[in-house]
C-alpha cells in the first residue's frame, strides 16, 4: 500500500487534505511526537538485548519512515521529544529535510548531556518567529523546555482586519516519568515553572492576551495532578475537545505503552484561549498540592472522613486547631516533604499562609475545610474575573486571534479506541496532530 494510502486509511489524510483545500476557512495544524530516541529504544538482536543506537541501519531507516509521514501531513508546527541530539549525522539529516521543506528549526538538550531533547519545527508559510526561549528545570530529571512566540501569517492576516493581534505561544516539553509517587511532586513542579515562564515573558514585553498552545509528552494520565492542573488554569486538551470526551473520559484514547508494558495516554496539545478566564498561577499550585495531599492520605490511611484528616494533621495537638508543626509533619508523613525532590521549606510556609486564610497562625476545622480538604479558591477566581470585566467596561480591550478545535487524530488509529497495535514499530508512543481554526474574539488587555 502506498504511503498516500496508508494515511487516508488512517484518517490523518483527511486532515493534511483540509489544510490543503483552499475552499475552506484557512487553518493550522499542530503534531506533537515522542520519537523515541534510539539511545533508549531496546530489542532483541540474535537473542541479545541491545539499543538501537549501536545500530546504524535500524535507528536511520526508522528516522526517515518518522520524517516521511511529518514531511506528508505538513503540519504548521511539529514539536518532537526524545530527539537525538548526541548524534549529529541524525541531527543534520532533520534539518536537511526540514529545512528543504521551509521549516524553521529549534532545538534544545537535556542538561548533563543527557543524548536527547526538544525540536520544534515552525513553517514559514504560516509564522513569523518573533522571539525564543528555552526553560531549563536544572532538576533529577534533566528536563528542558522550549518557548516560541510566533505571529500568523497570510492567508490568515489577509483575512482579518489589521488591528487583530496575532501572536501565538507555543510550548514544547518532555516531563518526567513518575518512577515513584515522589517524583509526581517533580512533575507539577515542572508545569508551575513552564507557566510561571510563560507568564514572566507576557509581563516583561507587556504582551496582550493571546493564544498559548502547550505541546508534548507529558508522562500522566486525564487522572493526575498535572492534567488537573492545567485544567484549572483554563488549558483544554485539543484532542478531547475535537472527539468531545469530559475530564472523566480518561479510558477512550492511549497515546504510549512504557516500559512497564503499561499503555496510557499522556501526549497532549493544550490550548489556552486569551478569552479564558483563569485562576490566579499560585492559587492553582496550592489547589493542585493540596490535592496531592489528600490524594497520599487516602492511599495510606484506613479512615477516609475529613474530619479523620482533620485529626490527622493535629499530630498529638488535644485542641480543635492545626499548628505549623502539625501541618509540617503531616507533609513530611506523606512524602511531600523531607527528602530532595519534596517541597522546599519557602513552599511548606507559603502553603500554610494559603491555608491560614484569617492569619491567627493556626488552622481551624473551617479552614482545613475550604483550603485543603474542599477547595474553592472562589475569592481568587472571582477577583480574576472582576478584572477582566472591569477592563472590558473601561474599554481596555483588544481584538486578537483565538482557535477553534476543528479535528484531531492519533496514529496508529487503533489508540484512539483504546489498544496498541502489536506492529507498531516507529515509536513506543503514538502521534498526535491538531487541526485549529483561527477566530477573532475580544480581550481585555494586559494592565502592567
Amino acid at each position: 500500500m502506498t504511503m498516500k494510502g496508508r494515511i487516508s486509511r488512517i484518517g490523518s489524510y483527511a486532515i493534511a487534505s483540509s489544510i490543503r483545500d483552499r475552499n475552506q476557512q484557512p487553518c493550522i495544524t499542530c503534531t506533537t511526537f515522542n520519537i523515541l530516541a534510539p539511545i533508549y529504544k531496546r530489542f532483541n538482536h540474535k537473542g541479545h538485548s541491545c539499543r538501537e543506537s549501536d545500530y546504524r541501519a535500524y535507528w536511520l531507516a526508522r528516522n526517515h519512515r518518522i520524517l516521511d509521514w511529518l514531511l506528508y501531513e505538513k503540519s504548521s508546527i511539529i514539536c518532537l521529544q526524545e530527539f537525538w541530539l548526541g548524534n549529529q549525522e541524525l541531527v543534520s539529516i532533520y534539518e536537511r529535510r526540514l529545512g528543504d521543506a521551509g521549516y524553521i528549526i529549534f532545538k534544545l538538550g537535556r542538561t548533563n548531556n543527557r543524548g536527547d531533547g526538544l525540536l520544534t519545527a515552525v513553517h514559514k508559510d504560516y509564522f513569523r518567529v518573533l522571539n525564543y526561549r528555552e526553560s531549563l528545570f536544572n532538576d533529577c530529571g534533566d528536563r528542558v523546555a522550549q518557548l516560541l512566540h510566533v505571529e500568523l501569517l497570510s492567508p490568515f492576516s489577509q483575512s482579518r482586519s489589521n488591528d487583530i493581534h496575532q501572536d501565538i505561544l507555543i510550548v514544547n516539553t518532555h516531563l518526567l516519568f513518575p518512577h515513584d509517587s515522589t517524583l509526581s511532586l517533580v512533575r507539577l513542579h515542572q508545569v508551575y515553572k513552564i507557566l510561571q515562564d510563560v507568564e514572566s515573558y507576557q509581563k516583561e514585553y507587556k504582551l496582550n492576551p493571546m493564544p498559548i498552545i502547550l505541546c508534548g509528552d507529558w508522562n500522566g494520565s486525564k487522572r493526575g495532578h498535572v492534567y488537573k492542573f492545567l485544567r484549572s488554569q483554563g488549558f483544554i486538551s485539543s484532542y478531547d475537545t475535537a472527539h468531545r470526551y469530559s475530564d472523566a473520559d480518561a479510558h477512550k484514547w492511549v497515546s504510549h505503552r512504557n516500559h512497564r508494558g503499561n499503555i496510557c495516554g499522556v501526549d497532549f496539545i493544550w490550548l489556552l484561549n486569551p478569552n479564558r478566564y483563569r485562576k490566579l498561577l499560585k492559587a492553582s499550585w496550592t489547589e493542585a498540592v493540596f490535592g496531592m495531599f489528600k490524594f497520599q492520605y487516602l492511599l495510606r490511611r484506613a479512615s477516609l472522613t475529613e474530619y479523620d484528616a482533620f485529626a490527622f494533621l493535629k499530630a498529638d495537638n488535644d485542641s480543635d486547631y492545626i499548628t505549623y508543626s502539625g501541618f509540617c509533619e503531616a507533609l513530611r508523613q506523606l512524602n511531600l516533604t523531607g527528602h530532595q525532590h519534596g517541597l522546599t521549606v519557602e513552599e511548606t510556609k507559603d502553603l500554610w499562609v494559603q491555608a491560614d486564610t484569617d492569619g491567627d497562625g493556626v488552622l481551624d476545622y473551617k479552614e482545613f475545610q475550604q483550603q485543603i480538604w474542599k477547595p474553592s479558591w472562589s475569592e481568587q477566581r472571582d477577583e480574576t474575573i472582576n478584572e477582566v470585566q472591569d477592563n472590558v467596561m473601561k474599554g481596555n480591550q483588544v481584538q486578537t486571534v483565538g482557535f477553534s478545535v476543528k479535528n484531531a487524530v492519533l496514529f496508529p488509529p487503533e489508540v484512539e479506541k483504546g489498544r496498541w497495535p502489536e506492529n507498531y514499530s516507529l515509536s513506543d508512543h503514538a502521534r498526535l496532530t491538531v487541526v485549529f481554526s483561527p477566530i477573532g474574539m475580544p480581550c481585555s488587555k494586559l494592565i502592567s
